[in-house]
């Protein structure tokens, strides 16, 4: 199924704060360790879920990122990049909605490998490469307000007053990807 990004005078883009300038009292703590969380969400999640913990794709194509995703890796607005959009499920239940921008240089070589994922975990792929550098987390609150609101939303049967998401640029061999990940609110609470 493709989900196309909504265009309204009323949706807005999410306001990123660098994880340094967050007020953290204001942020549930259901959901404050999952955003400051370092390590591969992918594995952090699988070892929560006691069910089958899959990838769901939702959609995969060359498309306009937003402009604050475009700025995040350096495009100029208006370029293609690979949009993916996921959901990170523990067995029917969505944990995370999770969108992914690899801009054309990223794919050239032998990055080429993430415009095929499919359902497989990019997680898995980012953090084995060793030369993968991440960036300062960046942290969020989507509203019904916020363009990614919807679509992080979509598939949930009652949708949330907000949404707490991250992203993090990732370079490999110093070429950039930006991922966002978007806490559900079937997400467990964090355990070490």
């Amino acid at each position: 199924m493709a989900i196309v990004s909504p265009v309204s005078p009323r949706c807005t883009e999410p306001l990123w704060r660098p994880v340094r300038r967050l007020n953290r009292a204001g942020i549930p703590e259901k959901y404050l360790p999952w955003l400051l969380d370092p390590a591969s969400l992918t594995e952090r999640l699988i070892g929560h879920c006691h069910q089958h913990f899959h990838v769901q794709l939702l959609d995969q194509r060359r498309a306009r990122p937003l402009c604050s995703e475009a700025r995040a890796v350096g495009m100029r607005h208006g370029t293609r990049a690979v949009v993916r959009q996921v959901q990170l499920m523990c067995g029917d239940s969505p944990w995370v909605y999770a969108r992914t921008i690899i801009p054309p240089p990223t794919l050239a070589r032998k990055f080429h490998r993430f415009a095929r994922l499919g359902t497989r975990s990019l997680g898995a792929v980012l953090f084995a490469d060793p030369s993968m550098q991440r960036s300062e987390v960046e942290v969020t609150c989507l509203t019904p307000a916020d363009l990614v609101y919807g679509l992080a939303a979509r598939h949930l049967r009652a949708k949330p007053e907000v949404i707490w998401g991250r992203r993090s640029l990732f370079r490999l061999g110093g070429k950039p990807l930006l991922v966002c990940e978007f806490f559900l609110p079937d997400i467990p609470e964090f355990m070490e």
